[in-house]
């Protein structure tokens, strides 16, 4: 049993290390709620527990804390996917919800198992979501003086649970004063991808990953044969060739863990129920 999870882009230009330490010790203690969790329940299940922790600390861009977009609304994305099952549930743009990730698990259930802006808000409504307002005050300072964060900001978590099966959960609250519609790369295969040899959630630029297809890259090439590490390596080449943007975490079924990012620093943590990884 293993989890580990990220927290988007970690920029010291326009972070203090008063926030980097803050990160850390968040990362840290959401990864060991979330390895605690998994000792019952199923890494699907754990997943979407460990980026709820995430969309609930002000600390990342999800949930609380999302960006604001150019029209000055939060719109929000999330995915999950079984390895088991290779079935992947998501929600793109859903509006006034707390946690868009067990709106995206809830999907699951459904034949129609991707939805987008109102769709997406009437379902959540219906299966008894409760109107939520992300905003908190230092986003919209943000938005009022057109203070742009570079748009890396996304959260994520991948395990591996007691019975070897791997599972992902993406979720992200946005670049910041984007223009209303776009579409991120959380709730797509090029994010967040899964099956039962490996899963991988990322964070960064989402037109880069998904140009690169970055997730289900190196899902495949691990399917394929290739080590998790060689599969990351290969996959970051091609997105150097397109100056790409991204980070990247995952476990392959063996329960070996890896992270790579394009460039410094992708903010994470991982814990096998031992030992601690945090990123510096």
């Amino acid at each position: 049993m293993k989890i580990i999870i990220h927290g988007g882009f970690f920029s010291e230009s326009n972070q203090s290390n008063e926030v980097k330490v803050a990160k850390q010790n968040s990362l840290k203690a959401i990864a060991k709620k979330s390895y605690d969790f998994l000792q019952n329940n199923s890494a699907f299940d754990t997943v979407a527990y460990a980026v709820s922790l995430l969309e609930d600390d002000e600390l990342y861009n999800a949930g609380i804390g999302s960006q604001i977009q150019s029209d000055g609304i939060i719109r929000m994305s999330a995915a999950i996917m079984d390895g088991k099952t290779q079935k992947m549930s998501g929600v793109i743009n859903i509006q006034n919800v707390k946690n868009p990730i067990f709106v995206a698990k809830e999907l699951m259930k459904e034949d129609d198992r991707v939805l987008g802006g109102n769709g997406a808000k009437q379902y959540a409504t219906k299966h008894g979501f409760e109107d939520f307002s992300p905003e908190i005050l230092q986003r919209r300072k943000e938005y009022e003086e057109k203070l742009k964060t570079g748009g890396k900001g996304t959260v994520g978590a991948v395990a591996i649970d007691k019975n070897g099966k791997l599972a992902v959960a993406t979720s992200t609250g946005g670049k910041g004063f984007e223009i209303p519609g776009r579409i991120s790369d959380s709730a797509t295969v090029a994010g967040n991808y899964a099956n039962q040899f490996c899963a991988v959630s990322c964070t960064g630029v989402g037109e880069d990953i998904v140009s690169n297809a970055t997730s289900a890259k190196i899902v495949t090439r691990v399917t394929d044969g290739l080590t998790i590490e060689n599969a990351f390596d290969r996959t970051f080449v091609e997105l150097k060739e397109i100056d790409g943007f991204a980070g990247a975490i995952g476990i392959d079924s063996e329960g070996n863990m890896f992270h790579q990012d394009s460039y410094p620093t992708m903010v994470f943590a991982s814990f096998d129920g031992v030992d601690f990884e945090v990123f510096g």
